[in-house]
């Protein structure tokens, strides 16, 4: 897909040129994870009291997390893909996108993560996921779910009021709010803010603490081991990552799945990991006609960056490869015409094994 924004900054909404008659709901399933662990699931709800919501005036910062990790096996429930009042929201909001009825997605769809389930136990290397603007923080779930069962906790991170719904303890639901024409730099330095909010929580779990706001109980022997950590995101989630690992050198790495790196290309207005670089190891990972052969602020990037960095290419995929939709949106019985501008004409099983494998490995290497 060729890109409409300036980095994935704005985040790109799923969009059809026409409605599509369908009939049944469909049966949504991601694929199963692969590495030597079962993987459970937690929601945290995280309060920031020193920081005033940039979106809604005179409130408290509040963002939801989901952390997944490694699991001994047991009988509690799958967790959902969405809580029911977020998953309302959210179909609503894509199925006006793809020209469709809200009722043809259900993504209260089980996961392949135990809800609460025990961890294996021993603090575990961290890796925390952004998603793109204004999407919910479910839309790695297939990538977060085997970067688990290979021995990490991994954390998701919802930037509220930018997704079209984030649902809280007691099923209060913040829905979008961002104003028209909102400044790009406020929303990553809101995006950053979270996210360096979210590696203090982890501290305080690391310590044995319980950040969450209602003190619910953690899984029985879930520890992080935030000396190891690492990020990557999808869109602005990319250029989230790398504008927190500027500011914050507690991330060790990080990956950008497809998202550029200014707040406006036109202008050459970039963002400071393009025009400082970094000196950790960092991955971009790009799609269809994206790459560092066609985005300035990558090769402002390349020019700038001291540490290790690899590149990956997927060029029969889009930018929406790098999310869920890309095995999700076939299931829908789509024409592939319609699906290709977002996801591409890939094999959606064969684009996610190559994704996991290069995160896999690239983790592996810069964290070890």
């Amino acid at each position: 897909m060729r890109k409409l924004l300036a980095a994935g900054l704005t985040g790109v909404l799923l969009t059809s040129s026409a409605a599509v008659a369908v009939a049944a709901p469909a049966r949504f399933t991601l694929p199963a994870p692969t590495g030597p662990h079962a993987v459970g699931s937690v929601d945290l709800h995280l309060v920031d009291h020193a920081r005033a919501d940039p979106w809604v005036a005179g409130t408290p910062r509040e963002l939801m997390v989901t952390v997944r990790y490694p699991a001994r096996p047991g009988d509690e429930p799958k967790a959902p893909y969405l809580s029911p009042g977020a998953a309302r929201l959210v179909a609503e909001d894509d199925a006006r996108q793809l020209g469709i009825a809200a009722d043809r997605l259900d993504y209260t769809f089980p996961t392949h993560a135990k809800a609460g389930v025990p961890a294996v136990g021993g603090p575990r290397p961290v890796l925390l996921y952004s998603p793109s603007a204004k999407y919910p923080r479910s839309v790695g779930t297939a990538q977060l779910e085997q970067l688990a069962s290979e021995g990490y906790v991994t954390v998701a991170i919802d930037h509220t009021h930018e997704p079209a719904a984030v649902e809280f303890p007691g099923g209060r639901v913040e829905p979008r709010v961002l104003p028209p024409g909102t400044d790009g730099k406020l929303l990553i330095a809101t995006r950053v803010a979270d996210t360096r909010f979210v590696l203090d929580a982890l501290e305080v779990l690391a310590r044995g603490g319980n950040p969450d706001a209602e003190q619910r109980p953690l899984p029985a022997g879930l520890a992080v081991d935030v000396a190891k950590a690492g990020m990557f995101g999808h869109s602005g989630g990319g250029f989230t990552t790398g504008e927190t690992m500027v500011s914050d050198r507690r991330l060790d790495a990080g990956a950008d799945l497809d998202g550029s790196m200014a707040y406006s290309l036109s202008a050459r207005d970039f963002g400071r990991v393009a025009t400082e670089g970094l000196d950790r190891p960092f991955l971009l990972m790009s799609a269809g006609d994206h790459s560092a052969a066609s985005d300035v602020s990558w090769q402002e990037f390349l020019a700038h960056q001291r540490g290790p960095v690899r590149q990956v290419h997927l060029p029969d995929g889009e930018h929406f490869s790098y999310t869920d939709y890309q095995v999700l949106l076939p299931q829908l019985g789509l024409p592939p015409a319609t699906l290709a501008p977002f996801i591409g004409t890939v094999d959606a099983h064969r684009s996610l094994a190559r994704q996991r494998a290069q995160l896999s490995d690239f983790f592996r290497c810069a964290l070890s």
